[in-house]
């Protein structure tokens, strides 16, 4: 049984869709002026919504774009949580990441590439890398009870551990792959760091 919630319904598609549209047009304004020069309003402009429909949904400009950033975390849990529980963790997590991280096209490949321009964006903006922390965090905390049914309900302590790891893994591949100037495929691409990085960090966990 999956460990995720229930489809959306049609309201929460359409904010889920206004919150997207929101998203992407201040990762096109930090990517052309940066964090600092765009303004709250010239980002609702953009997206072609009134600047209390803005506010509604995100508490400052840098947290806009935390819907970008949480795709690559939601698409991997969905993956795992289709795995069969008692899996062999380690090549789960694997393969997970492998496909989360996939470039099959011209789209996703633009993506991963709007995730670089933003986490480089993050450098020089506190605020906007705390949001990439706080989408982290996040994301470890959904991913505690999907390891949870991997392992068959393993030790707590364990899983935590799991999951806080299995997160750092991914997030250190990206940010690696953010700072260097390597492709969406291939070597030094975030697919293969991050199951490098997986490799390193949970390369016993199938032993204990």
């Amino acid at each position: 049984m999956s460990t995720e919630p229930p489809p959306p319904s049609l309201t929460e598609r359409r904010k889920a869709a206004t919150q997207l549209d929101i998203a992407h047009a201040a990762a096109e304004l930090f990517a052309t002026r940066g964090p600092h020069a765009t303004t709250a309003e010239e980002i609702a402009q953009r997206a072609g919504v009134a600047l209390r429909t803005f506010y509604r949904y995100f508490r400052s400009k840098q947290d806009a774009v935390s819907p970008l950033l949480t795709v690559g975390a939601d698409r991997w849990r969905g993956l795992l949580s289709d795995t069969e529980p008692g899996s062999p963790l380690l090549p789960a997590l694997r393969h997970a990441a492998e496909r989360a991280l996939a470039v099959p096209d011209a789209q996703a490949a633009e993506a991963l590439l709007r995730t670089r321009g933003l986490l480089r964006a993050g450098a020089d903006d506190p605020a906007l890398r705390a949001v990439w922390y706080r989408v982290n965090q996040e994301s470890e905390e959904r991913l505690v009870p999907v390891i949870a049914r991997l392992t068959d309900g393993g030790d707590p302590l364990e899983v935590r551990l799991v999951a806080a790891a299995a997160t750092d893994a991914v997030r250190i591949a990206m940010e690696t792959w953010a700072g260097g100037e390597a492709g969406t495929e291939g070597p030094g691409s975030p697919a293969e760091l991050a199951v490098r990085c997986l490799e390193r960090l949970l390369g016993g966990a199938e032993k204990g």
